[in-house]
């Protein structure tokens, strides 16, 4: 069995002003060579992901609907849609950024080429909203990262297939649908085990959906703006619905919520739950 990593956190280690380094396809080698070097000591990644909204509806209503009706939506979506960008943001067990030995902290966006917002399939609304976001569909779809390209990259980084790396993310069933998707190059499996197999396969048991487990806090309720308001943690880079600005968030209200209602470590008890999908993965 691994063992769990012990999160130590800090009341905002840092300091530096923080820099989200845009990630295109001129740059993506680049980038993924440094995310190599540092993951063996900030191997806490927070995680988000902008996709083109839901085209697809549940078709059990809520009160009835089982974690395999949620899988069979999300594979419906993801199946049908493209990735538009991927956030991460590395941390050490302290909450520490990488700072590449400059005056700056930063964290990671990745834009990518394959969502063409003239021609594939998509929520109208969704990519409204993230137009006035500042999400640039022109230039990613001439410049961005080729989903290819990024999937080989990913496989040799550290990020993946590494039980020493922890991942902290928030109602994440379509982010990680979306990076299996990339990352097997194939539509999603057809049973909801299957899927959870293959998230345990790459990205290790140490998963943290932080909407599964803020129930345990028996207070916290609603969606991430909201309960990093709760907790009074400050969005300090970017907008909302922009994949950087929001792997960081996530990371530092996670921390906010663990200093404030988990006491020795005891969120480790959480660990391996995917918020909906609420099978063992």
């Amino acid at each position: 069995m691994i063992e769990k990593q012990t999160i130590r956190m800090k009341e905002d280690p840092n300091s530096k002003s923080i820099i989200v380094r845009e990630v295109l396809a001129h740059n993506l080698e680049v980038e993924f060579n440094l995310i190599r070097e540092l993951v063996g000591k900030y191997n806490f990644i927070s995680m988000d992901t902008e996709f083109p909204g839901f085209i697809y509806s549940p078709t059990v209503d809520y009160l009835h609907r089982q974690p395999s009706d949620n899988y069979n939506n999300l594979k419906a979506n993801v199946d049908a849609l493209k990735l538009i960008q991927l956030g991460l943001t590395l941390t050490d067990a302290g909450g520490n950024l990488p700072d590449l030995g400059t005056k700056n902290c930063y964290i990671w966006e990745f834009n990518f080429r394959d969502f063409d917002v003239d021609h594939d399939l998509h929520d109208k609304n969704s990519i409204e909203m993230l137009r006035r976001q500042g999400v640039n569909f022109k230039r990613n779809f001439s410049h961005g990262v080729d989903s290819i390209r990024f999937s080989e990259l990913m496989m040799a980084s550290g990020l993946v297939f590494n039980p020493s790396v922890n991942w902290v993310t928030f109602h994440s069933a379509y982010d990680f649908g979306y990076l299996v998707k990339i990352l097997i190059r194939s539509h999603l499996p057809t049973g909801l085990k299957e899927f959870l197999s293959i998230v345990r396969q790459l990205f290790g048991s140490n998963v943290y959906d932080m909407k599964y487990v803020m129930q345990y806090s028996n207070v916290l309720v609603g969606g991430l703006e909201g309960i990093a308001n709760t907790l009074n943690v400050d969005r300090v880079v970017g907008k909302a619905h922009q994949a950087g600005s929001d792997s960081l968030l996530t990371w530092k209200t996670f921390q906010k919520m663990v200093q404030t209602y988990f006491i020795n470590n005891e969120v480790q008890k959480y660990a391996g739950v995917i918020f909906g999908l609420e099978i063992q993965s």
